[in-house]
């Protein structure tokens, strides 16, 4: 078979529910050609982005995984290496014209390092005749959610009503795999000397299994899900969120499990609360499109430029390394540190002590988040971070500061979560746990805390004052 198309998978790594792969096989056939799919690692620049070992090692896990699959149904797989995305053009022109290309297919993708990397592609392959077919971003409403005047949203609930609206009118469906074009061939043999280890006892680099954990919440957990989300010792939330980053789901793949168990439990879809979180990564995802400084470093809120932040190596680290004294938002860290993943309501928490009781300048948290998370995902981990800080779009208002004591008696009551990941203090009771005295922190071995919770708060809060 005469191969005339690539697919150029990114963060797109499966083989279901592929618009790019979906409609280049669709294309191929029609004229008796065939496809082949095409890979390009760029180490260096996930290093610059802060991405994690742990992303990368599931990232490669998939890419093996996908190459088997594709090998069955007579695809194959090619891989490009560079270090940087400045040498994909030249890279890819030359593998095209090499293997005479005629067609490339590829989703598009919303960070301004990533626009300006396809752009480029696209000019570099235009110059030489080949066509490019670039398909709508993996968003569960890809196209732009607007108001009334045609501008982008910066406020959550508006945009989500918008969002709904569109949502279902649109055509929901997940797309299927692509066809058959050959008898089995040999897969693809890779060898990244980028990738690591990650936890794989808890995200299997599989996509088959990433969709049964998909249907396994939805069945189960989903409607518990409003209930359960903010309490990190229980099993509620879907832990799909790396599989999501790194698309080995795709967003109509989860509107289907939605759309199903909601008719099951004769619901409406437009009630699910995790539909709802699944909308934020829609927002913020939007928001980078929609205003490229924020993959600048740049703050949403100007005005927030001029707060002048603390800056204490000392504190920062025991924060990173879960060493602050407080006993919850050192178990969090340390989640993050061993797992590669964190509970939502705990990255809330541990990014507003950071924030707001440290005083770091919020990029620092941020940055460290993605370079230790499995699931760090540019848009959402900036808008996530940006909120904490009351320097983002629709962010906590800047008086909001977390008691990190309060929430941890709100959310982990019993000290449970605090006793896994902060074992020193295993022994103490549901009360003391919380925040325990000096002298059992000493015969604990448990750090005094680092800062003075009442002082710390109104500091911060006197910072955002002087902005007006």
């Amino acid at each position: 078979m005469n191969i005339t198309h690539i697919v150029w998978l990114r963060n797109d790594l499966r083989w279901l529910d592929n618009p790019a792969l979906y409609f280049a096989s669709l294309s191929a056939q029609a004229s008796g050609q065939g496809i082949c799919v095409l890979l390009t690692p760029t180490p260096e620049q996930w290093t610059q982005h802060n991405e994690s070992d742990a992303k990368n090692s599931l990232r490669a896990g998939l890419i093996k995984r996908l190459a088997q699959a594709l090998a069955k149904l007579g695809i194959p797989v090619h891989s490009l290496e560079t270090q940087t995305y400045d040498l994909l053009p030249d890279r890819i022109r030359e593998f095209c014209l090499e293997n005479r290309i005629q067609d490339v297919w590829f989703n598009d993708d919303l960070p301004v390092h990533e626009q300006q990397r396809d752009q480029a592609v696209f000019e570099e392959l235009q110059k030489h005749n080949i066509k490019t077919h670039i398909q709508p971003t993996d968003l569960i409403v890809s196209q732009a959610v607007l108001s009334q005047q045609g501008t982008p949203f910066k406020v959550f609930t508006p945009f989500y009503n918008k969002w709904v609206s569109l949502l279902a009118q649109q055509d929901s469906a997940p797309l299927p795999g692509p066809e058959r074009q050959s008898a089995a061939i040999q897969p693809t043999e890779f060898d990244f000397n980028w990738a690591t280890t990650h936890r794989d006892d808890l995200w299997p680099a599989d996509q088959d299994t990433a969709k049964q954990k998909l249907w396994q919440f939805c069945h189960h957990k989903e409607k518990h899900y409003q209930a359960h989300r903010d309490y990190p010792m229980q099993p509620g939330t879907s832990t799909l969120s790396p599989y999501l980053a790194l698309g080995a789901l795709g967003p109509r793949q989860c509107l289907e499990a939605i759309f199903y168990t909601c008719n099951q439990e004769e619901k409406r879809w437009q009630d699910s609360i995790w539909l709802k979180e699944l909308a934020w990564r829609d927002f913020y995802r939007q928001l980078m499109a929609h205003f490229p400084f924020l993959s600048m470093n740049r703050p949403f809120k100007s005005e927030t430029s001029a707060l002048i932040w603390r800056d204490n190596d000392a504190d920062f680290t025991a924060w990173c390394e879960g060493k602050t004294g407080f006993p919850i938002v050192d178990a969090a860290m340390r989640q993050l540190n061993q797992t590669g993943w964190m509970h939502n309501r705990l990255r809330m928490v541990a990014a507003s002590f950071c924030t707001k009781l440290l005083f770091a300048d919020w990029r620092k948290g941020e940055a460290y988040f993605m370079s230790k998370l499995i699931d760090g995902e540019f848009a959402a981990n900036n808008g996530g971070w940006q909120w904490s800080a009351s320097t983002g779009c629709d962010a906590a208002p800047y008086f909001r500061v977390f008691n990190p004591t309060r929430q941890s008696e709100t959310y982990d009551k019993n000290g449970d979560f605090i006793r896994r990941f902060v074992p020193e203090l295993a022994k103490l009771d549901a009360k003391s746990i919380h925040d325990p005295k000096p002298e059992q922190r000493k015969q604990c071995g448990y750090p005094l805390p680092i800062i003075d919770y009442k002082p710390a708060r109104l500091a911060a809060i006197e910072a955002f004052k002087a902005l007006k």
